[in-house]
């Protein structure tokens, strides 16, 4: 087993896959705010506040991508601040 796919990964290659990442979260963000703008106005109109829950709840499925990001931008910085 690998220990660190990324830190096997160029700067370059890491910079490509963060681009990648984020126009990819950015999509699908932008997706979900339209959907959970949709079931807000669900909720209140058919006075089922279970929405409510599931609007706020599904935002959590982008916490993965959010620390995917993370990681990649510490592996950066790593990078960097190892040929200053």
């Amino acid at each position: 087993m690998k220990a660190n796919k990324l830190s096997e990964l160029s700067i370059e290659e890491l910079e490509s896959k963060k681009k990648t990442i984020l126009n990819a979260t950015i999509g699908i963000g932008s997706v979900m705010v339209i959907a959970c703008c949709a079931l807000f106005y669900f909720a209140i109109t058919s006075k089922n506040f279970a929405l409510i829950a599931v609007a706020i709840g599904s935002s959590m499925t982008l916490m993965p991508s959010f620390i995917s990001i993370g990681q990649i931008n510490n592996e950066i910085k790593s990078r960097k601040s190892k040929y200053l």
